[in-house]
């Protein structure tokens, strides 16, 4: 189930790209009552729109933007909508996202041709550790995704090693979908209760939120801890409820794939200039097929780097390297540039640290601030100095540390009204 166009050349995706913005430009034009709105106010000719390089005459769509006029981006009456879901928006208040049957059907072609990229056939059973309620998009999405595929699913949801393992042994299926630092656990529980988790029968796992891999594609040391215990395949997969896409890996590990039917990437600087190739910048989408609410040079907030060269599987579209993170997460500390997936990481290196939360304020200085709490079994004054000593190592700068008990850590990161753990909390001015 690969599409034709991501073999198609470089060229050729152009071309096929092109023509599905002209499309796009003409139904934001007459159905987006925010996007109308705009080209009316700019002076904006979308029929002068013909390349992808013409993009840079149109104006970027923020997530403020999508936060403060949400209803005037939806293009369909609410009668049309099938599925609702949400995503937390800058200024604090969900953004709502519709979905027609149109958009749900889109959504699973998404998911059918992204599983397959990681090796899923039909036939193949999946379990799903990811919770399809609380109006998530990603969790539905995987259960319409491997539908299509033929796959079987098993909807266990987030958390309860006991219970996922139950489920593995019973049905016995051949993939997971997981945050990685939850085979971490698994592992744990295993190797507690006397499971044989090295012949369970998991060939593979997709895994979301955490990266796997450094911006070379080398392991992080959390891929380095699951795979040493456990010898399976961790493929990453990343997409956001805004793109309604997903740039999943294949098995070379080499970066997530584009699907050039469904989405247009760019890569932008500061100023809203694409930058040189090669270089990281803010991952900037324009949706492809979407009904309900299409987006135009969407900016998602994370730094990736664009790879253009042909994958050795045959795709030549696009593939998305590493979130290094979010721009609105970026610390600058002691005159060093820090995102939290490598502090997370860092962390991750020490089997001490069961759990933890890292915390970013302001000082009486006016500048940024870390603060990690940690939960371990052994605090110790030694650990302490290991993990701060790893840090200068890895990041030439060693934040405050401090231990805390496991319970208050626990309802910091498990939010009675968030759908994710967290990690990291921002409380800067």
């Amino acid at each position: 189930m690969i599409p034709a166009i991501e073999k198609a050349s470089a060229i050729e995706i152009k071309q096929f790209q092109e023509a599905k913005l002209k499309e796009l430009l003409a139904y934001l034009k007459e159905r987006s009552p925010y996007y109308s709105a705009l080209f009316q106010r700019e002076n904006i000719a979308v029929d002068l729109v013909n390349t992808l390089e013409d993009l840079q005459k149109l104006p970027v769509t923020t997530k403020t933007q999508l936060q403060e006029h949400n209803e005037s981006f939806f293009c369909v009456p609410r009668h049309e909508i099938i599925d609702y879901a949400t995503t937390s928006g800058t200024l604090g208040s969900p953004v709502t996202f519709g979905l027609t049957d149109s958009d749900l059907e889109r959504l699973a072609y998404n998911e059918a041709i992204s599983f397959t990229c990681a090796g899923v056939q039909k036939g193949d059973v999946v379990q799903l550790m990811t919770t399809m309620d609380r109006r998530f998009m990603a969790g539905l999405a995987y259960f319409l995704g491997l539908r299509k595929l033929g796959a079987g699913v098993i909807r266990v949801g987030a958390g309860i090693p006991e219970l996922q393992w139950d489920s593995i042994v019973k049905y016995k299926p051949k993939y997971l979908v997981t945050v990685p630092s939850f085979l971490l656990k698994l592992i744990e529980y295993a190797e507690q209760h006397g499971i044989d988790y090295k012949n369970s029968g998991i060939k593979g796992v997709l895994c979301i939120g955490e990266s796997l891999r450094n911006q070379d594609f080398s392991p992080t040391v959390l891929t380095k801890r699951i795979t040493d215990k456990w010898p399976v395949q961790l493929f990453s997969t990343y997409a956001s409820t805004e793109m309604s896409t997903a740039f999943t890996e294949c098995e070379y590990f080499q970066g997530g794939h584009h699907h050039p039917e469904l989405i247009i990437t760019e890569v932008l600087d500061d100023n809203n200039n694409p930058v040189v190739e090669g270089e990281s910048g803010e991952l900037t989408i324009t949706t492809l097929g979407v009904e309900a609410m299409p987006l135009l040079r969407f900016k998602t907030g994370d730094i990736v780097q664009l790879h253009t060269e042909s994958c050795p599987c045959g795709k030549n579209s696009l593939r998305v390297g590493p979130v290094l993170g979010r721009k609105q997460h970026m610390i600058k500390y002691k005159g060093t540039t820090l995102y939290p997936p490598a502090m997370h990481d860092l962390l991750t290196y020490f089997e001490g640290v069961k759990s933890h939360v890292i915390e970013i304020s302001t000082n009486e200085l006016g500048t940024d601030e870390i603060l990690i709490k940690i939960a371990s079994d052994n605090p110790s004054e030694d650990l302490l100095n290991q993990i701060k000593d790893h840090f200068r190592a890895k990041l030439r700068v060693s934040p405050k540390i401090e231990f805390i008990a496991q319970d208050i850590i626990n309802k910091l990161i498990f939010a009675p009204m968030s759908r994710k753990p967290i990690t990291f909390i921002d409380k800067r001015t």
